[in-house]
């Protein structure tokens, strides 16, 4: 578990912390639980303070691409900017990895705005971060071939869960990358010849 206030931002302010538990609600999930869908009304922003979201964009055809992951101790900052303009989302969040969450009132995020600089720190280092994530999403899109893809987010899971053994199907790698099965599945066959990962029933293991 993440306390609040070991999160770099926060340190200087305990009275922030506070009131951040005060008036936030804690909720525990399981993985694959959607915390937001897309087209929701947003009315209190994720903290998250153990476990993995995704964050994820959806077609006309329900087609997905991930956009980038939260870990312990980030937030949503798509929450942020939708609930505070006071617009539906235009994202599903969704739990990778089973997850505890605090909930803050949208109204509360723009009050704390006001009241501690340390708040608007925290979330223009987020903004900042999703901003440069999604710059790479955009650009893997445009430039890199889809292995190269593949690869890539291969080294993030396993960053990301802190082991080289990574627990995924080829579909749900597919719906990662915005393509098909038999795709990823003949990709992942040539890096296993290639001696870069080894595959097993329902795992995949980075070499």
């Amino acid at each position: 578990m993440e306390e609040l206030g070991q999160i770099e931002e926060f340190k200087s302010s305990p009275e922030l912390v506070e009131k951040l538990y005060q008036h936030g609600i804690i909720k525990n999930y399981e993985a694959g639980s959607i915390i937001l869908n897309e087209h929701s009304h947003i009315r209190s922003i994720p903290i998250v303070t153990s476990g993995i979201i995704k964050v994820i964009r959806t077609d006309e055809e329900g087609r997905e691409i991930l956009l980038y992951y939260i870990k312990a101790g980030e937030s949503c900052i798509m929450s942020f900017l939708g609930g505070m303009h006071n617009e539906a989302s235009i994202v599903k969040a969704e739990v990778e990895e089973d997850a505890e969450i605090l909930f803050l009132p949208i109204e509360k995020v723009s009050l704390f705005i006001k009241e501690y600089p340390q708040w608007l720190e925290y979330i223009f280092k987020l903004y900042h971060k999703r901003f440069e994530e999604l710059l790479e999403i955009i650009n893997a899109i445009a430039f890199k071939k889809v292995d190269e893809r593949l690869l890539t987010l291969l080294h993030k899971l396993a960053n990301l869960t802190q082991s080289n053994i990574i627990a995924i199907t080829h579909e749900q790698l597919a719906n990662k990358l915005g393509t098909v099965r038999v795709v990823v599945s003949r990709l992942l066959k040539q890096l296993e010849e290639e001696g870069k990962v080894q595959l097993g029933r329902n795992k995949i293991t980075l070499l």
